[in-house]
């Protein structure tokens, strides 16, 4: 194996698994270590439940991200969450619209086929994904979520011709599914600002994709169960310590699945978005606890997408 892993060190990467866990020296661009993430706020009744659990509880959260997506939000959906958001310094992330599993593909249905479930299928879908973070970015959002290598690539173009803001926070979803140093890389070198680590990988495997990538790892404490379920309370502080900067995520087991949602789902929505806030507190507890030397951001700190809306003087 020594060939192997001497080809790895003079590409500049880890040639091994970080046995020792050593901590990060890496940092946002505020001097953070960590954030704090809510996935999963699905529309804007969702959203003010969430920030008024917030306010209950007296608790921190910089980023909250939504898996609908653009798509499947009125503009005027999309402004207030932009608006309820801005107000307070909380980056917003909507995901991309049309992918695969909402396509007429039978192979994301598959057991052999789930990875490319959110894979944009064929030119069109990618033009679809264009015009949904176009409009997105137009209606003030500065974030998005998004599971394919090749809208990612674009986003970098788009953002190169103009078509959209440089601020625009690219957050590369856990659906995309790297999980080794290389291929995280790769991520971060063709237009992710913020990578979602698969939710079931070791500290020593995290921590040697830390040493490949500069850009903010996010990673699930709490996993939805169609993505494990795990439950990483204990490891909070150390995965800040050597994954920062990182964004620690709080999602919910047992969790029905309510992707595309909708006012179908809405007191369900609600009911599901308190208890990730509550989950959150327990988290941030954690960090009280055994890590109260760890450094967060204040809302509103430099690199989170925070949106623009007209009350800012942009954008129509």
């Amino acid at each position: 194996m020594n060939q192997s892993r001497k080809l790895l060190e003079s590409l500049g990467y880890p040639s091994t698994d970080s046995k020792e866990l050593p901590t990060s020296t890496k940092r946002f661009p505020d001097g953070a270590q960590y954030r704090i993430e809510l996935p999963s706020t699905e529309g804007p009744a969702a959203l003010k439940e969430t920030l008024a659990e917030l306010d209950r509880l007296g608790i921190t959260v910089h980023r909250i991200s939504q898996g609908s997506g653009i798509m499947l939000q009125t503009d005027e959906e999309i402004k207030e969450m932009c608006e309820l958001t801005a107000e307070r310094g909380i980056e917003l992330s909507l995901f991309v619209g049309p992918r695969g599993t909402w396509d007429i593909s039978a192979q994301p249905f598959t057991s052999g086929g789930k990875a490319i479930g959110n894979r944009h299928e064929g030119a069109d879908q990618l033009v679809y994904a264009m015009e949904d973070l176009k409009r997105g970015a137009d209606l003030g959002l500065r974030g998005a979520l998004v599971a394919d290598e090749g809208l990612l690539l674009l986003t970098k173009e788009m953002k190169k011709a103009g078509q959209l803001p440089e601020d625009f926070v690219v957050k590369a979803s856990v659906q995309i599914g790297s999980a080794n140093p290389v291929s995280v890389k790769l991520m971060q070198d063709i237009g992710a600002d913020t990578y979602n680590v698969p939710t079931a990988l070791t500290l020593s495997k995290l921590a040697s994709i830390r040493q490949a990538i500069d850009i903010p790892i996010d990673l699930y404490i709490e996993a939805p169960d169609n993505m494990g379920g795990f439950l990483r309370y204990y490891e909070i502080p150390e995965i800040i310590r050597v994954l920062a900067p990182v964004y620690i995520k709080f999602g919910l087991r047992n969790h029905p699945d309510v992707y595309p949602s909708g006012q179908q789902f809405e007191n369900l929505n609600n009911s599901l978005v308190k208890e990730r806030v509550r989950r959150a507190s327990i988290g941030i507890q954690m960090i009280e606890r055994y890590y109260p030397e760890a450094k967060t951001s204040e809302l509103g700190a430099e690199g989170l997408g925070i949106a623009k809306t007209n009350k800012m003087g942009v954008p129509k």
